[in-house]
């Protein structure tokens, strides 16, 4: 059997745990998420550089594809869709 733990053992780790709890409860995380209003905001912000990072991203992908897309003229039917989305995107842009 093993042995049991004196009352000095239980209560040093209770110690040790509040000391943790303690300083977890003081890290920036928790006091963020501590208040509404911090909270609200923090997440706000968040979803702005969410969605503009995905605009961001999306049309930098979209624009190496297309670029890339022309390029291939092996292929007639991509090759004709590329060229004819740049010649769309051209006319657009210069208006």
């Amino acid at each position: 059997m093993s042995p049991e733990p004196n009352d000095d053992d239980l209560r040093q780790e209770v110690a040790r745990l509040a000391d943790e709890v303690a300083r977890l409860n003081g890290h920036r995380y928790v006091r963020i998420h501590n208040n509404v209003a911090r909270l609200m905001m923090f997440q706000f912000l968040r979803g702005l550089m969410l969605g503009l990072g995905t605009a961001v991203g999306a049309t930098a992908l979209v624009s190496v594809a297309v670029l890339v897309l022309s390029q291939i003229e092996f292929i007639p039917i991509l090759g004709d869709l590329a060229t004819a989305l740049i010649k769309e995107i051209k006319v657009e842009v210069t208006e």
